[in-house]
């Protein structure tokens, strides 16, 4: 199964008190293929996302009549057939036959949580998130403006911070960051999920914190190495135009031990040195032995 299978698995396992139950009902049918006087439907992949929007028509609504034919692709296409149970599901959630536009019934929100169960049951209805190990993205797909700005709404209120886009005719509230999806999955109680997500985000991290300081240590060896081989080639320069006596005395030890072992680090030649000195004052002595090589006409 797909991460976003495994999500809506998740969701349709998740146990709400009355009001929140009708309200995740209220997300699954509102958001959902269809909802009008003229159709009632939904198009799902998922057995238990099928199985779950039968159930809430009958719980909630009170609608036994559901009729269900798969599709080509094992699509499940759910609909209510009976004109008077379309009407009663509209009036069960506070719509009527013939509404122009159709929003979200704040009515249908009764307590602090109906507002997620609404959410997880749009989900389930219209939602996708992508699997975290190729990219951060979840979504929700209506046909409605006007329904997606209610959404957009709502995840506002619940503290996330949703984007928006037209695809094709149809609205896309989504977000990409991953901290906002952790949030969104968690508001709709698909913990597992949320947690799934940030210990893929955690291992992501770590890994590309190895390659940052894998590539930058790379980076800085071959710094290093070319800067040993300029000074080497400085060097071999002054031999070549009167030997390194004309170097200062200071500099003649520095110059053998930096040919005999151009690997040494400037630490590692500090402490080779008769005289012991720092980093700093081998890298000052080896500026001026390339400025003695510069100087030889």
């Amino acid at each position: 199964m797909s991460f976003s299978s495994d999500v809506k698995e998740e969701l349709c396992e998740v146990t709400w008190q009355p009001c929140c139950r009708a309200a995740l009902a209220y997300g699954l049918l509102e958001t959902g293929r269809a909802f009008s006087a003229a159709a009632v439907s939904m198009q799902t992949e998922r057995a238990s996302v099928a199985q779950l929007y039968r159930t809430l028509l009958r719980d909630v609504c009170g609608v036994t009549a559901v009729h269900e034919s798969e599709r080509e692709g094992g699509f499940h296409l759910l609909s209510v057939d009976g004109a008077d149970d379309r009407l009663g599901v509209l009036s069960r959630f506070g719509h009527a036959e013939g509404e122009v536009s159709l929003r979200l019934n704040r009515a249908n929100l009764e307590c602090e949580n109906c507002a997620a169960a609404y959410l997880a049951g749009a989900f389930l209805a219209c939602g996708a998130v992508t699997d975290p190990q190729v990219d951060y993205h979840l979504e929700f797909h209506l046909p409605q403006y006007n329904l997606s700005r209610d959404l957009i709404a709502l995840l506002r209120e619940l503290g996330l911070r949703p984007k928006f886009m037209s695809r094709k005719s149809n609205q896309v509230v989504y977000f990409k960051e991953s901290e906002q999806i952790e949030d969104c999955l968690t508001r709709m109680r698909a913990t597992s999920a949320s947690l799934e997500l940030m210990s893929v985000k955690m291992v992501k991290d770590i890994r590309n914190n190895v390659n940052r300081l894998a590539n930058c240590e790379n980076a800085n060896i071959d710094k290093t190495v070319a800067a040993a081989a300029a000074q080497v080639e400085a060097i071999r320069r002054i031999e070549r135009h009167g030997g390194l006596d004309a170097l200062p005395s200071e500099l003649q030890e520095l110059a053998r031990l930096r040919l005999e072992y151009p690997e040494m680090s400037l630490r590692e030649l500090g402490e080779t040195l008769t005289e012991p000195i720092s980093r700093s004052g081998v890298n000052h002595r080896l500026r001026r032995i390339m400025e003695f090589a510069e100087d030889i006409k």
